[in-house]
């Protein structure tokens, strides 16, 4: 049958592993962008939807979906932001700062609201 060397090895040694390159390091800050997104919001949301209060008259044709323009221009940078490894932490704090200036400006709103009387 087969002869028994305990010195010598049965099954050859695996080959050895190719060591793979470390990762990119992720750049960008997330507290930079929830903060940047956060009043980049402010600043597209008032400036571009200006004209389109009731009292104002209307005086653009995009007075309905104009509210929504910032916010689905803002959505699309962020998201290749986010996507992207080098600026992927960047990106996941502007997506933040969508909920900041959500949360902020539903609180401003209430407490518009709850000054107002009738």
């Amino acid at each position: 049958m087969s002869e028994d060397h305990p010195d010598v090895p049965q099954d050859p040694p695996p080959p050895p592993q190719q060591e793979e390159p470390p990762p990119e390091p992720r750049r960008g800050s997330m507290a930079l962008g929830i903060l940047l997104g956060a009043v980049a919001l402010y600043a597209l949301y008032f400036g571009t939807t200006g004209g389109i209060a009731p009292d104002q008259g209307y005086k653009t044709f995009l007075a309905g979906p104009a509210v929504f323009i910032p916010i689905a221009v803002y959505l699309a940078v962020a998201g290749v932001l986010a996507v992207r490894p080098r600026t992927s932490r960047l990106g996941a704090g502007l997506l933040i700062g969508l909920g900041v200036f959500t949360l902020l400006g539903g609180g401003i709103c209430v407490a518009a609201l709850s000054q107002m009387r009738a």
